[in-house]
């Protein structure tokens, strides 16, 4: 980023002022009530001509074709794009013809924003159009938009970098509305879930993001300070736990759509910011939250694309329910031959190393059989699968199998080789869930900086007694990353996590003038790219000199050429 204008940002800054000097206020407070969008127009104007006789309409200039006494701009909004004709004696009715030769045909740029009352209808050529008969500036805009050009059936300078796409959103959003899309789909997302929560008489209810306890999961959390209370928090992980004393306290059903944050690496499945549903309900196990869960993907799935089926890479994905189960030790044991179950620590750990896998010795037996499963079985879940059954270090929030007390009552559900939900039968006997709490301070001790806290206060709430209970979480970008055909979360979050912008040094005119050089001809340097001293050293001073001359000419500057021994003084 730089503080140095460009010739086009300069431009609009003298277009800006001349239209204030004609006494137009380019930011007007005033409402511009809108009665129509470009996609109704052009969706309903051919079957019902008559209702759109008075139209308001605003959007922002996106290409113009300016002619002699009519011209044509295309408008954009929130819903497509419309050609508006703009002729002269409609928008200035009087003798002053101002406002049309001065102020649209040379001080609008593409980008500002306008309003325009008038009627459509069709052109010569058979497009729908808007006739204009007041213009209204509501935005000028001082940047430039990136154009996208076509021609020949090809895109040229297209807004296409990543990088900028992130950390410009708003730019992206403006020249590729067809990434609007994905942000209309993940909303309808989640209304959608909601929707299916609250029709099963679940209530919606918001816990704390600042957190005395980073609890509900194993991951590092990010630190900070209550200056008040003097004391540290963390910025939540999860909040699974503050759900469940709400289970104690009597709700049947609550759910939360959680920002949760943790301070761990970034790739395209992974921001430090994410959001997260989950939901808890009372006197309920796995195998029904696992019916509940196919219900629900496939009611989102038909809410967000109109069908089960989505594309994604090159799978065609069908949340249609029901969805295949299998234990993790039988998916372990499919895909590497060996068998997890009444293993120790150390059989384990080597069973790692002989299939390639890197291990060290603060993971414990559940970090070991977590490392496998992702390296040799995760990837080949293509379809909805649900993974159940985890061993028992690998959950410690989750009560133990009914038939197998080595495991729990677990389940997660790949789809495309990723984890998109977790749920359990929830841990609600106190005595054990302290001992389990116990086993992750070991590990943290061990150097796991992952490892769970204990929370005394979970632990005395659960003592008043939680009823059964199963829980689910959902990872809300991920999900929508399937449902959008997006591998990358970035794509589906409106504004990633993102390196801090380099900022351009920009020298000061007092370090030019310090030099010898003349403060008249300072902006003229800034504008030939020298906009540090070191990029001005690292010239060539007789190129530099010879530039200046036809800088002065093509600027029409009035001012002394400097000699050509004082640029050589500048170099020295």
């Amino acid at each position: 980023m730089s503080t140095v204008l460009s010739e086009q940002e300069q431009q609009r800054r003298l277009n800006l002022q001349a239209i204030i000097d004609l006494g137009i206020n380019p930011y007007p407070a005033d409402e511009f009530e809108v009665n129509v969008s470009a996609a109704d127009i052009l969706e309903n104007y051919e079957r019902d001509k008559l209702n759109y006789k008075r139209i308001r309409f605003a959007g922002r200039i996106m290409s113009r074709r300016v002619m002699g006494s009519a011209s044509f701009v295309e408008l954009q909004d929130s819903t497509g794009r419309i050609q508006a004709y703009v002729k002269r004696d409609d928008i200035c009715p009087e003798e002053d013809k101002t406002f049309y030769n001065s102020v649209f045909k040379k001080l609008l740029d593409i980008g500002d924003i306008i309003g325009v009352e008038g009627f459509v209808f069709t052109t010569q050529t058979g497009e729908i159009s808007i006739h204009v008969e007041k213009l209204t500036i509501l935005t000028k805009s001082l940047r430039p938009l990136p154009i996208v050009k076509e021609a020949d059936g090809k895109t040229f300078d297209a807004f296409t970098d990543p990088e900028q796409r992130y950390r410009m959103r708003y730019v992206d959003l403006i020249v590729n509305p067809q990434n609007r899309d994905i942000f209309v789909k993940r909303t309808k997302l989640f209304s959608a879930m909601r929707e299916f929560f609250n029709n099963a008489g679940y209530m919606e209810v918001e816990t704390p993001v600042l957190q005395s306890i980073p609890g509900g999961a194993t991951a590092r959390p990010f630190i900070t300070h209550h200056n008040a209370l003097d004391i540290p928090l963390y910025l939540r992980i999860a909040n699974e736990l503050y759900l469940k004393r709400l289970i104690v306290g009597g709700f049947d059903g609550v759910y939360e759509f959680s920002k949760n944050f943790r301070n761990e690496g970034m790739d395209r499945t992974h921001n430090p910011e994410f959001t997260a549903m989950e939901i808890y309900v009372a006197y309920k196990d796995y195998n029904w939250m696992m019916d509940f869960t196919e219900r629900l993907l496939e009611h989102c799935a038909l809410a967000v694309n109109g069908t089960t089926k989505a594309v994604f890479g090159e799978h065609e994905v069908d949340f249609k329910a029901p969805y295949k189960r299998i234990s993790m030790a039988q998916s372990i044991l499919d895909f590497t031959g060996f068998d997890i179950i009444g293993k120790s620590e150390e059989q384990i750990r080597s069973a790692a190393k002989d299939m390639g896998i890197a291990v060290n010795d603060t993971m414990g037996k559940g970090k070991l059989i977590d490392e496998i499963f992702g390296e040799k079985c995760e990837g080949n879940y293509i379809q909805p699968t649900f993974i159940t059954d985890y061993p028992i270090e690998m959950s410690p929030l989750t009560k133990k199998h009914r038939d197998n007390p080595e495991l729990t009552e677990r389940f997660e559900l790949m789809v495309c080789g990723k984890e998109i939900a977790n749920a359990y039968s929830e841990l609600n006997d106190p005595i054990d869930q302290r001992e389990r709490f116990e086993d992750q301070l070991r590990l943290s001790e061990k150097g796991d900086d992952e490892a769970m806290f204990i929370d005394q206060d979970f632990l005395r709430a659960l003592e008043y007694g939680m009823p059964p209970t199963s829980g689910l979480g959902i990872g809300m970008d991920r999900l929508i990353m399937f449902l959008t055909n997006n591998p990358s979360i970035q794509e589906v979050l409106f504004f990633p996590q993102m390196r801090p912008e380099k900022v351009a040094k920009v020298a000061s005119d007092s370090d030019y003038i310090a030099l010898g050089i003349p403060a008249e001809w300072v902006p003229v340097l800034q504008k030939m790219g020298f906009t540090t001293i070191e990029s001005l050293k690292e010239a060539n001073p007789n190129k530099v000199f010879n530039d200046l001359g036809g800088m002065r000419k093509k600027m029409k500057l009035d001012i002394a050429m400097p000699g050509k021994e004082d640029v050589l003084a500048w170099f020295n």
